[in-house]
């Protein structure tokens, strides 16, 4: 018997995706110059899709989710696309994407050594925390890996990722990542100490044996400077890099979840202007959004809501001038996004 298989609403994103699958080459990502239309994004948003299916092909043939090369490649895959949809015009995100292609192409291959068995500081990232650096050597080369693959795999990316951030834009900015990386060793540490030295494989689920799924709630966050133009809020206004940051994000979770049952779009503006002006346009933003996932063919229920000026996480009190002020109440300027549903 075949395993049973959750059936899932569709994101259908572009009618180019389709095509990409086949044959594209999707380690080649469009210059940074050039990188400036809808055609360039679309074309990059493809090549991201086809690998991904890439990834999902060698799963379905029998590559367990939690083997360290497919992890790896996956991993790789994510923070390339997390900082193309940030606008990162630097090598880092071809590089991150090249590392995942070489690492799939060799599973697909069967080709010895995998390119996985290295981490590379692409785009010359700083290599930050020897410890944790030291501390993943350790897992790795420990009896219990077979429990903890995937959560080295994809912290010794994120130490990466953290050393990119740290030379682009100094430490506030490489401190999330490097508490993504904490975050994991302490979860590769704990699943290899309860291995007890067997692998655990985590592959398909076995007929008979299927569990209840688990319902998640995923908070994300789209900053409303980079989808819209300013002060703006209807469709017209949204700009091609904020569709791209809105398309990639549902490529992603199109991959992460079998089942997607709800989006819950909140809009939020910054403390400047009246709460009488900020209120209604809030509300509009979130509203756009939730017409541009509609457009592109999201089936399942997506509500909208803004709530103004509240919940300001940053108040940079006594910044001057209004300049540098508005600059320093970008984050609140935002629509957030809670995604329900089922992951893979």
């Amino acid at each position: 018997m075949k395993p049973t298989i959750i059936s899932r609403p569709r994101v259908v994103l572009f009618a180019v995706m389709a095509l990409a699958v086949q044959g594209a080459f999707a380690q080649t990502l469009t210059a940074p110059a050039a990188r400036i239309s809808d055609q360039a994004i679309v074309a990059d948003q493809a090549g991201y899709k086809a690998l991904q299916q890439r990834v999902k092909a060698l799963n379905d043939k029998g590559v367990p989710v939690n083997n360290y090369y497919l992890s790896k490649a996956q991993c790789w895959l994510d923070v390339s696309l997390h900082e193309y949809t940030r606008n990162d015009r630097s090598a880092f995100p071809q590089q991150a994407l090249a590392q995942g292609a070489a690492i799939v192409g060799a599973l697909e291959t069967g080709a010895t050594p995998n390119p996985g068995d290295q981490t590379p500081l692409v785009n010359d990232a700083a290599k930050l925390r020897e410890d944790l650096w030291a501390r993943f050597g350790a897992v790795k080369s420990g009896a219990g890996l077979g429990c903890a693959a995937q959560k080295v795999a994809c912290g010794e990316v994120e130490l990466v990722h953290a050393g990119n951030e740290f030379n682009q834009q100094g430490w506030r900015h490489a401190n999330p990542y490097i508490q993504i990386a904490e975050d994991q060793l302490q979860a590769a540490q704990a699943s290899a100490a309860a291995c007890g030295g067997a692998p655990v494989v985590v592959s398909k689920i076995e007929a008979g044996a299927v569990p209840a799924p688990t319902v998640v709630v995923e908070k994300l966050t789209l900053a409303a400077d980079a989808l819209f133009r300013f002060d703006k809020s209807g469709l017209p206004d949204l700009l091609p890099a904020g569709r791209a940051r809105i398309d990639s994000m549902m490529i992603k979770l199109d991959g992460v979840y079998a089942q997607i049952s709800g989006i819950k779009l909140t809009g939020y503006t910054d403390r400047l202007g009246t709460a009488a002006y900020n209120q209604p346009l809030s509300e509009r933003r979130a509203a756009t959004v939730r017409a541009y996932l509609v457009s592109k063919g999201f089936a399942g229920e997506i509500v909208s809501a803004g709530k103004g000026e509240a919940d300001q996480v940053e108040a940079c009190t006594g910044v001057a001038p209004r300049a540098a002020l508005i600059g320093c109440l970008q984050p609140n300027r935002r629509v957030e996004v809670e995604v329900t549903g089922i992951k893979r």
